[in-house]
């Protein structure tokens, strides 16, 4: 291990760089006077500072937006489409300056950074396609000489609240599609690694996106309120913890706007007495222990229809001392967490699944580290025979901690999975097509993965899950993403007498 703690700090907090606001197309100095730290959780100190927006500060960046709405809703479809395709083209090229900042903010190794950067690309691929999906549909003739068609318009402002886990790839669910579909953007970053959505911003705008249609607002739950009741935002996409996603949902709904609020997950593995083991270790590692556990995606649990867990238990135990844990720069596997605050509370659950009963088979808290020692470090922890009562087993942990309930049936780990809380993801592995189909009919969660460890949908399919994993009616991207960020028009139509447009022999151009 090396101690690089120090290197390159600056002597005091006031001395750090201060994250931008972004409004009107321009960075703004924060003025409200409070401010939060922003940590290199591998080295564990403080490198910027973000701003935490004011009355004030809300009030700008909504007036900005409000402002910038009529004239962005009226650009031809066509040209929006191509601003939307520019900024596809400058992500692809430069995405590696932006994998960088994700890295030094949010901990996450390098390349897990670009992956989570292509992920978000999707969605912007898929709004290039935006013509098509805001088609209306036409009927000629419902009456003598009436016709009926319908069309799709964009909603006005519209805000993003997104975590700390995916800095890229979550905002990238929503503004694509908002943008193309005409309504101007506020996206509020978590201010845990706020800098992506600058960069993101900055690349906008040279993408051609006028001033003011996309903004970035810093805050906390001042600026997360500030969306949630005015009344000139009209619909909020949210994503992270579950009783923040109900607020969000309660108080939005309350205040009159549209509301699509992704909560948090338990994700379940169902692994039948014919799977590949190999392959099922394999899952199983790279679902867990990506990104530090910190996805909503990630596999916590592996539920083992007997008599399999033992020699699974053995697999997953022999790659799991081939991890590197450490700097995300370097060649390492896995980060640290995201905070120390994050990583002493995931670190606490180890104790509480010990106290209950449970085995620590492995465990994450004394790992050896390719790294600063003051990072916010917590290996791979693998935990057997965790009682379904353990809060280990009920709360969402979100770090790198899996464990492993032994059921007795395919029936039994059903149960278990249908009575939680949450429906997010699942998985089951077999080679049984009838059991995978009779589980991805009867299992109560909205994405499923057969042989597939991380169901996430691609771009043109949408995200989301049941229960307590999402309030709202709307899931994020793909078509249900589209009419998230639209409203329909039906108009009824008659023309007693025709017009004519004159003569004009060139040829027909969009724009």
């Amino acid at each position: 291990m090396t101690n690089t703690a120090t290197e390159n700090a600056p002597a005091t907090t006031s001395d750090l760089p201060v994250v931008a606001h972004w409004i009107d197309g321009a960075e703004r100095v924060g003025t409200s006077g409070r401010t939060a730290p922003v940590f290199d959780p591998a080295r564990g100190v403080p490198t910027k500072l973000v701003p935490l927006a004011n009355g004030t500060e809300i009030e700008a960046a909504i007036a900005s937006a409000k402002a910038a709405f009529p004239a962005w809703r009226d650009l031809s479809i066509a040209k929006r489409q191509t601003i939307i395709f520019k900024f596809r083209e400058l992500l692809n090229a430069r995405k590696g300056e932006m994998a960088e900042i994700i890295t030094s903010e949010h901990g996450k190794v390098l390349s897990d950074a670009l992956g989570e950067i292509s992920r978000g690309q999707e969605v912007v691929e898929f709004a290039c396609g935006i013509p098509h999906l805001l088609k209306g549909d036409y009927s000629e003739n419902v009456s003598t000489g009436v016709d009926v068609y319908s069309t799709r318009q964009a909603l006005g402002v519209v805000g993003i609240i997104s975590p700390f886990n995916f800095p890229a790839m979550v905002p990238m669910w929503f503004f694509p599609l908002a943008l193309a579909a005409g309504n101007t953007v506020i996206l509020k970053p978590s201010e845990k690694d706020p800098s992506a959505a600058i960069w993101m911003a900055k690349l906008l705008k040279e993408a051609g996106l006028p001033d003011g249609v996309f903004t970035v607002l810093h805050g906390d739950k001042e600026s997360v309120d500030g969306l949630l009741e005015h009344p000139d935002v009209k619909a909020i996409s949210f994503v992270g913890s579950t009783p923040i996603a109900q607020y969000v949902y309660e108080t939005g709904t309350r205040n009159g706007k549209r509301i699509q609020a992704l909560g948090g997950a338990k994700n379940h593995m169902l692994v039948l007495p014919d799977a590949d083991l190999d392959l099922v270790a394999d899952s199983a590692i790279n679902a867990g222990f990506g990104s530090a556990g910190e996805r909503c995606m990630a596999i916590s649990v592996i539920v083992a229809v007997e008599p399999v867990a033992d020699d699974l238990i053995a697999k997953i135990v022999s790659r799991m001392k081939t991890l590197t844990v450490g700097d995300g720069r370097r060649s390492c596997d896995m980060g640290p967490l995201v905070t120390e605050v994050h990583r002493d509370k995931v670190a606490s659950y180890i104790d509480i699944a010990a106290e209950d009963g449970a085995t620590i088979v492995v465990d994450g808290r004394g790992v050896e580290i390719d790294g600063d020692p003051n990072g916010f470090w917590l290996g791979p922890t693998l935990i057997d025979a965790l009682p379904t009562t353990s809060r280990a087993y009920i709360d969402e942990i979100f770090g790198p901690v899996l464990s492993v309930v032994r059921v007795p049936s395919y029936e039994d780990g059903v149960e278990i999975i249908n009575s939680g809380a949450f429906g997010n993801g699942t998985a089951i592995f077999t080679n049984d097509g009838g059991a995978a189909r009779r589980f991805q009919n009867e299992i109560e969660v909205g994405m499923i993965g057969i042989n597939v460890p991380i169901p996430v949908p691609v771009s043109y399919f949408s995200f989301g899950g049941w229960k307590n994993s999402l309030f709202g009616d709307t899931k994020a991207h793909g078509v249900e993403g589209v009419h998230f960020f639209t409203r329909g028009k039906a108009i009824t139509s008659r023309w007693l007498d025709p017009s004519h447009g004159g003569i004009n022999l060139g040829f027909p151009q969009n724009g």
